[in-house]
């Protein structure tokens, strides 16, 4: 009878770990009813973490897990993370910081019963300032109540609808891909071998400009933000014959949270090698240098109005560009501003999304966020927007005729409503194992809301929320990303974003119908390479992807 309810709870120690890294004070105590009380000493704990070793009162509990549970938790408690106890200080006090601690506060509590909130931040900022280093183990030493009372019954609950969602999330990535494969077995065979390469480079050249750009317009708008300025990467195509010829349609860049203008470098030189300019820009709020700087303690943390500057920051940069294609030399009327695209990662999809003319949802930013008990990490940024006054913000841009939108949030901030507004076509990239911007709420859901019959849905399998990025471990990030949330080696996902890249603002900035072919699922299982699989769908299966969610998720994926 024990074995399974006690295991059960073993692997919910080492689900909050991964989570958030609090266990308990000098004891875990937690009711199962109907069997009554239940704790466990830190003590024997930190005798398992230091030495390996099970007391005889720890053995209780761990005789009903398996072994590789019991390692999972030794490495989660022993691990030691290189923060500084500012940047903990610094998170923990942001308005995002604090709710996520709110809800765990809710499933961890002190020894009378109540929100275990004060206590986790104060255990958190204590343990990255002590000698011994932030780690789990050392976290419970840090833990201001005499022990940590563990709300079971509503742990077990967060816990099994998070099974049931990642379960279901896995039900609907493999249908998709049966989808996927019925699409290229009713299309006419195409032999890719004999057709251009286009994960290759074009036929161009290209030269990289940088622009420092300062929106005064929008100075001191922001008690937090006096200036908007921002450098932008302009690669622009350098044509190795003269029989080709411009203006080249124009591709911006967003990036997302805490990244830079860096972020996609191999993906902008790719799109210029095959003729189109491609403008890369750092926004001045919420890019790596600001995040470092807040974390640091020397800035203030974004405001919910980044949801309206992002998007105003492309909108200058277009007509900045506009500008500089007239006057200055370097540019020489070689710009096509009537013809734009934008590429979005995350938060950037989001600004993607917005500025193709997805609209808020006030009503269902309300519904969700007030509270917000999602177990969908994004939408704790997706609930800043209950702090901007309701109103129809003009944010679209007409010369955007085309955006490519990787692991994007929006489930929250437009709903299905809002995203129903988008009339262009879009490219609609997830990760299956993304815990950020998870794939069916925030790309799969709105995939099918999207109006446009020009619209693709690539999932990668395997994928997270990082696999599309430049190398991250060699470049200047916030907070180093563990290599298990990196994913597999991320060449292969680079090698899609470039090809559908080509082949997406190929047919529809330019309107060059040859390459309508490689937007297909049939293409995608010519360059498809394990383990990080891809499989591309249309609009064409549009129905049978709204029925497989239905299926699924009998009503709305909502709050619970």
């Amino acid at each position: 009878m024990w074995k399974k309810p006690v295991g059960y709870f073993l692997g919910i120690i080492s689900s909050l770990a991964i989570t958030t890294p609090v266990l308990a004070a000098d004891r875990i105590e937690f009711n199962y009813p109907p069997f009554g009380d239940f704790d466990i000493a830190t003590a024997d704990l930190e005798v398992f973490v230091n030495e390996g070793k099970i007391t005889k009162d720890f053995a209780f509990y761990a005789n009903r897990a398996k072994p590789e549970q019991l390692g999972q938790i030794r490495d989660f408690l022993r691990t030691k993370f290189p923060v500084s106890p500012t940047l903990v200080s610094q998170f923990t006090y942001s308005p995002i910081g604090e709710k996520m601690l709110q809800r765990f506060g809710e499933l961890i509590q002190t020894q009378n019963r109540q929100n275990g909130f004060h206590a986790l931040r104060s255990a958190l900022i204590l343990s990255a300032a002590s000698p011994e280093g932030f780690s789990l183990i050392n976290i419970l030493r840090k833990y201001s109540s005499p022990s940590i009372r563990l709300n079971f019954s509503e742990t077990v609950q967060t816990m099994g609808q998070l099974s049931e969602l990642l379960q279901k999330r896995d039900i609907v990535i493999a249908k998709i891909q049966q989808i996927a494969t019925q699409e290229a077995t009713n299309l006419p065979p195409i032999d890719f071998n004999q057709k251009v390469d286009i994960r290759k480079s074009g036929e161009f050249n290209s030269t990289k400009i940088t622009l420092n750009l300062h929106d005064r317009s929008r100075d001191g708008q922001s008690k937090t933000v006096l200036e908007r300025k921002y450098d932008v990467d302009v690669y622009l195509p350098q044509p190795k014959s003269a029989t080709t010829s411009a203006p080249y349609p124009v591709i911006v860049i967003s990036h997302g949270l805490a990244d830079n203008r860096h972020s996609f470098t191999y993906i902008a030189q790719h799109l210029a090698s095959h003729g189109f300019v491609v403008a890369a820009l750092d926004h001045p709020v919420a890019n790596s240098k600001q995040l470092q700087e807040f974390l640091a303690g020397i800035a203030s943390p974004p405001q919910p109005t980044e949801l309206i500057d992002r998007p105003l920051d492309i909108k200058y940069l277009l007509d900045e560009l506009q500008r500089l294609n007239e006057t200055d030399s370097r540019f020489k009327n070689q710009l096509n501003l009537q013809q734009v695209g934008v590429i979005g990662h995350s938060l950037g999809g989001y600004t993607a999304l917005a500025l193709a003319g997805a609209n808020f949802d006030f009503g269902k930013i309300r519904q969700e966020c007030n509270p917000n008990r999602s177990l969908n990490l994004s939408t704790f940024l997706q609930c800043r927007a209950i702090d901007l006054k309701a109103d129809n913000y003009t944010i679209k841009d007409d010369r955007i005729k085309a955006i490519m939108v990787m692991n994007p949030l929006s489930s929250v901030v437009f709903g299905d409503t809002g995203i129903s507004t988008i009339p262009m076509p879009v490219m609609m990239v997830a990760g299956s194992q993304d815990i950020f911007t998870p794939a069916v709420p925030e790309q799969i859901r709105p995939f099918i809301n999207l109006p446009s019959k020009d619209k693709y849905l690539a999932v990668i399998e395997n994928g997270t929320h990082f696999s599309v990025q430049s190398d991250l471990q060699n470049s200047e990030t916030v907070i180093p990303v563990p290599q298990g949330l990196l994913g597999p080696d991320r060449k292969n996902a680079h090698t899609y974003i470039n090809a559908l890249g080509v082949a997406f603002f190929q047919t529809h900035l330019r309107d060059y119908q040859e390459y309508k072919s490689y937007l297909t699922a049939s293409y995608a299982q010519f360059i498809s390479q394990a383990p990080l699989n891809l499989s591309l769908t249309n609009s064409n299966s549009q129905e049978a992807i709204s029925q497989l969610l239905n299926q699924v998720y009998p009503s709305p994926l909502v709050r619970k």
